[in-house]
């Protein structure tokens, strides 16, 4: 039987972060049940890692015996504004910015950094 693995990553919006893959997943130590409804509560602490509000959607994966939870980010969205439009750009490494998260990180550039943008 071959090994299969699985990398899993995070886009915080500016990098890839690794988390891990099936060949050395850590258990957090957390075990939920799942109610009658078929409901399993995502903890705080996860949430709070992986940025996932009250309400945020989710994706749901199945990769052999696993299921991946993944937040949904729509295609094209903004990771600034999360904005969807016709004018959002694709740039380097993926990153999506529409007209107004285009001029919000520019302003946040010229500040931070005292560079004209």
């Amino acid at each position: 039987m071959e090994t299969v693995i699985i990398w899993y990553y995070w886009y915080d919006g500016t990098n890839y972060i690794y988390l891990g893959d099936t060949g050395n997943m850590k258990s957090t130590g957390i075990v939920r049940k799942v109610d009658q409804l078929g409901r399993a509560v995502i903890p705080i602490e996860l949430r709070k890692v992986l940025a996932i509000k009250e309400k945020d959607p989710v994706e749901i994966f199945v990769e052999g015996n696993h299921i991946i939870f993944k937040k949904y980010r729509p295609y094209n969205e903004c990771i600034i504004t999360g904005e969807v439009t016709p004018r959002n750009r694709e740039y380097a490494n993926g990153v999506v910015l529409s007209p107004r998260g285009a001029e919000i990180l520019k302003h946040e550039i010229e500040f931070r950094f005292g560079i004209k943008a």
